[in-house]
């Protein structure tokens, strides 16, 4: 209960950065810590200073840092060692302050099978299940498999009969172990339409917790949460009421102290909610209730791990308008939502409307295999939920991002949907409504998007003349030359014609009848241009051949194509190649082994998640090129399957996402309906 000045984060990403933030200016030095492929990483830069470990897995290294700067406290934040009970004590045994809950309620609350029995005796109500798996069919199907240790939908299967559920024990317990170091597995009763509810609480060492309302995380893909709340649509006074008290009062139950959520299934239906588990640290989507209720959580871990008391109570918390997050993500979601790698040729947050990020990263930071591939979290808050939204919306659409694939615009149309703006967000949400999963580009679009290209690179090219620089581009003695250039937008080839004429316009069109493009202002980082009347206005970024802009409706990536292209390498038919860097972990067939349409062929892990290769049709395996245990590339031929059509990347893939910044393999594919701590 001493006071300290010097605080270690045994974390990295945003979450390490969020707490350097809360800390510095609560006057507190800070320490961070970071592997060899995060030296470069912005939670490095945002702290005192940094000590190199080998692995944020490390708690031996982790105490060793905290010596050699003289840190006096270790804020865990969420993931790696966060729950880790033997971390928590090893930090509390040598003498330093741990900011959050005690080891033993991190112990209790980590074994979700010790836990339901602990909600169950607090008369807090639980849903049917069973820790032993010749019990399961008594069930009834479907049921939800779960990990009895950790969380974030790690060992995470929905089973729908007994012919499923074999494989789905095996998988299970294969992730639970790799993910958490212990296999033992549970299963409950299965409810599809339901909405994900929790609950915010605070303890500090006097005995004093108190509630801070509800956040709804029911928005979720492959049981991990994308958009969460605060307030719940759904939620009523009386649920509210019902639910606080009974967080607070298994709170107390446990003697529990810093933050934590306990979390609720609530079936859509009949607003009966069950206990799911708690989360013993604090939790990705804490901002939302940072939003509504002007509470800092990370100062009041900080406060409470001091000593100090609350000094408020549940009832003296006010709540004011609606609060958003979205999770952006490095991720496909026309592919299955499946990872992507690579760098952030940018990432420039538009100055309004103005938002919340929670990030750990910037422009030129690469996402790697290595760690979940979260870029930011952000937050709106509004007077309204309507108004949250769409502010939300706005600004991921005004985001300039760029060099990786991300799930900014399923973002955007999932907040802007009928659907989400009338509170159907039940954790089926995507499957019942299936928001697009990518900015569609009509013809029109496309044509306004690259002719507004056409004449930034042609302002550019212009700018970096050396000779004739106050003559205008393509210039000629007499009639001036027609321009071309060509283009890739969303998969679809583009060639735009034009020739600028004595007044500075441009004529569109290969015969000139496209129209007129006049360029109103033109920099490095942004184009004006009218085109046939629409005036536009484009933020632009260029890497390379790559070329970023942001405009109405959202950001569009251009390849600008070379005059003269060299042929590709004919592709090998039948191929089944790596859709990201990872390590193969299984193969399932072999040489001569005669596959079906959609069979899984390989496993590779990477990003914390199991992704499952599958053949895109029936044929005969013939080569293999790796091994299990090999580390691979993006794209690297694994194998070819005579018979089978040729598709890019991988035919089908199956994924399983790990904690938010958690070690391990991952979750349950498939999506919808009840998740057990699915905060990574």
């Amino acid at each position: 209960m001493k006071r300290f000045d010097t605080l270690l984060v045994a974390n990295r990403g945003e979450i390490a950065c969020r707490v350097v933030r809360t800390a510095s200016a609560m006057g507190l030095r800070t320490v961070a810590v970071f592997v060899e492929s995060d030296a470069d990483a912005l939670h490095v830069t945002c702290a005192d200073e940094a000590v190199r470990i080998d692995s944020y897995l490390d708690s031996g290294q982790m105490l060793a840092a905290a010596r050699l700067t003289d840190a006096e406290a270790v804020h865990p934040g969420y993931g790696f060692l966060a729950e880790n009970a033997v971390f928590a004590r090893a930090v509390v045994d040598h003498g330093l302050a741990w900011v959050g809950p005690s080891p033993e309620a991190i112990s209790l609350m980590g074994d979700k099978i010790a836990a339901k029995k602990l909600a169950q005796e607090a008369g807090v109500p639980v849903l049917a299940s069973s820790n032993e798996p010749s019990e399961f069919t008594a069930l009834g199907f479907p049921i939800l498999i779960k990990a009895a240790a950790g969380g974030g939908g790690k060992g995470m299967r929905v089973v729908h009969s007994e012919a499923e559920l074999a494989e789905a024990v095996l998988a299970a317990r294969r992730e639970a172990l790799s993910g958490f170091g212990d296999d033992r597995i549970f299963a409950e009763r299965y409810v599809a339409t339901a909405r994900h509810i929790e609950i915010q609480i605070l303890g500090d060492k006097h005995g004093n917790v108190v509630h801070l309302g509800e956040r709804e995380c029911s928005i979720q893909r492959r049981h991990q949460k994308i958009i969460e709340e605060s307030p719940s649509p759904f939620v009523t006074e009386e649920i509210r009421s019902a639910m606080g008290a009974a967080a607070v009062g298994l709170a107390h139950a446990l003697g529990y102290e810093s933050a934590g959520t306990v979390e609720f299934l609530v079936d859509d239906e009949s607003g009966d909610f069950f206990f799911l588990e708690v989360n013993t640290r604090l939790q990705v989507e804490h901002p939302v209730t940072e939003e509504v209720t002007g509470i800092d959580l990370v100062k009041e871990q900080l406060r409470t791990a001091q000593g100090e008391k609350l000094g408020y109570r549940s009832e003296d918390v006010s709540f004011g308008g609606h609060a958003i997050e979205a999770r952006l993500y490095s991720e496909d979601p026309a592919n299955d939502f499946l990872p992507s790698t690579g760098v952030l040729e940018i990432f420039e947050p538009a100055p309004h409307p103005a938002v919340r990020y929670d990030t750990g990263v910037a422009t030129g930071s690469t996402i790697t295999a290595d760690f979940d591939p979260l870029i930011a979290k952000v937050i709106s808050h509004g007077a309204t939920r309507t108004d949250a939204a769409k502010q939300l919306a706005l600004a991921l659409e005004r985001l300039e991002i760029g060099g990786v694939v991300t799930n900014r615009d399923f973002l955007a149309a999932t907040l802007r949907s009928d659907a989400f703006l009338a509170g159907s967000t039940t954790t089926d949400f995507i499957e019942r409504f299936s928001p697009p999963r990518a900015r569609s580009h009509d013809e029109s679009e496309q044509r306004l998007v690259a002719t507004a290209a056409a004449m930034w690179l042609q302002h550019d090219n212009r700018t970096k003349a050396r000779v004739l620089t106050s003559l205008p581009s393509g210039f000629r003695i007499g009639r001036l030359a027609r321009e071309r250039v060509e283009l890739r937008i969303a998969g679809t080839e583009v060639t735009v014609h034009y020739s600028a004429d004595r007044h500075g316009a441009f004529a569109l069109g290969s015969a000139g009848k496209g129209g007129t493009a006049r360029v109103r202002s033109c920099s490095q980082r942004h184009i004006d241009v009218e085109i046939n009347s629409r005036r536009r206005r484009y933020a632009v970024a260029r890497h390379g051949s790559n070329l970023h802009l942001t405009g109405a409706g959202g950001g569009v990536q251009v390849e600008v194509l070379p005059r003269f292209s060299v042929p590709a390498p004919e592709m090998v038919g039948g191929a089944v190649t790596a859709p990201m860097p990872g390590k193969v972990i299984e193969l399932r067939v072999g040489v001569g082994d005669v596959v079906e349409a959609q069979q899984v062929v390989a496993v590779i892990e990477a990003m914390k998640m199991e992704n499952h290769l599958r053949s895109a049709e029936a044929g005969t395996v013939t080569e293999i090129f790796v091994s299990e245990g090999d580390q691979i590339e993006k794209d690297v031929l694994l194998m070819v399957i005579e018979g089978a059509v040729l598709t890019p990347g991988v035919a089908g893939a199956e994924e399983s996402r790990g904690e938010e910044l958690s070690p391990g393999v991952a979750g349950a594919p498939g999506g919808g309906g009840q998740t057990g701590g699915g905060d990574g």
